[in-house]
């Protein structure tokens, strides 16, 4: 018997990931209901993977509820995947202010989703024990530029406070630079800069049940997808990866969160995937952890690491599914291929294709 499955914000790469990954690397079988705020957005219409989708109204709005209550109670609905940020805020914010969830749901405490969308928040926090970069906030309404050298030399890094796919982020070189950014990011309403690093961008990713950790997997982001129209060359959106097995970025990833934690009262519960850079000695420092799976979530499942179906398993509270904590190991060299429009490829890096040489060829 299939499990109805309501996963929200279908036009982006993301919940598509999560659709496919449970369709394609599941032995359980689903009836796939979407939804999207925007008519255009294309996963609307994926019918291959969704039974019946919607347009609905934004998070926030007065009919955001109506809109939920009634799809679940048309479709049955047993579980939500809940993936944008502000719906993750919407649904947390609801629990916490008495209401009842329509449907079973894996999502933190109302408190830890706030202190991780934030950016500043979560540096605030992480920084006491040096797991982050060194960072300032800047309000592009009220600007020192004397202070902010004084505290972060150039080169540096900086972003939006909140938002994902990499919005308003550049590698500045001085204060011109600096000064254009801000000027052409006018819908950015505080920025963070932090010391830029060169390293490895990595992604450790950890579901949570209870305050206990039960699954972990980790993998590195190397090119992405679109890059030339980002002048930071980063869109968010993955196009060439590493499935890594690195326990020290559990450790580290799990030491953040425990804070968070520790901050905020509450236990960890939910899914994170958090963001590290490392620096020129291969040191890794937190970026940001999100509070939701990335768009690359296909390829850990086709790796072995289908944390989809783990949720859905807990939820649906599977008696086989093993509540001991498991890191998932991949094979070495596993690699993953992604563009826009196209199933993510898994294979080895040994296995890419060399460039042509003219000399392995002979004239006749």
């Amino acid at each position: 018997m299939a499990i109805n499955v309501l996963i929200n914000g279908v036009g982006g790469p993301t919940p598509r990931s999560i659709a496919r990954s449970l369709h394609r690397y599941s032995n359980m079988e689903y009836t796939i209901i979407g939804t999207d705020i925007n008519p255009r957005a294309h996963g609307l219409y994926e019918k291959d993977l969704y039974h019946e989708t919607y347009v609905i109204p934004p998070a926030g709005n007065p009919a955001y509820w109506s809109a939920i209550n009634n799809i679940i109670e048309k479709h049955d609905i047993e579980i939500a995947i809940v993936q944008p940020e502000m719906e993750v805020l919407e649904w947390t914010k609801y629990k916490k202010e008495g209401g009842i969830w329509p449907c079973k749901v894996f999502l933190p405490d109302h408190a830890i989703v706030e202190n991780l969308i934030d950016k500043a928040l979560m540096t605030n926090i992480l920084k006491k024990v040096g797991v982050v970069p060194a960072s300032i906030t800047i309000d592009p309404l009220n600007i020192d530029y004397s202070a902010i050298e004084q505290q972060l030399p150039y080169p540096f890094w900086i972003r939006s406070t909140s938002g994902s796919s990499g919005l308003g982020s550049l590698k500045v070189k001085d204060k011109a630079s600096l000064k254009n950014w801000i000027t052409i990011n006018p819908k950015v309403n505080e920025f963070i800069a932090s010391t830029f690093l060169p390293g490895r961008n990595l992604a450790c990713k950890l579901l949570f049940h209870k305050g206990k950790l039960l699954r972990a997997a980790c993998g590195e982001r190397v090119n992405y997808i679109m890059s030339k129209v980002a002048p930071s060359g980063i869109t968010g959106n993955t196009s060439f990866g590493r499935l890594l097995n690195e326990p020290k970025l559990i450790d580290a990833s799990v030491k953040a969160l425990e804070l968070i934690s520790i901050h905020t009262g509450q236990e960890l519960h939910g899914f994170f995937t958090a963001d590290f850079k490392e620096d020129q000695n291969g040191t890794p420092f937190i970026t940001e952890i999100n509070v939701r799976m990335v768009a690359f979530n296909m390829s850990f499942a086709a790796g072995g690491a289908n944390f989809s179906e783990d949720i859905i398993r807990i939820l649906t509270e599977d008696s086989t599914f093993d509540y001991s904590y498991k890191m998932y190991e991949f094979e070495k060299d596993l690699i993953f291929l992604r563009d826009v429009d196209a199933e993510p490829k898994l294979m080895k890096e040994t296995e890419l294709l060399k460039p042509y040489n003219l000399n392995t060829f002979s004239m006749r």
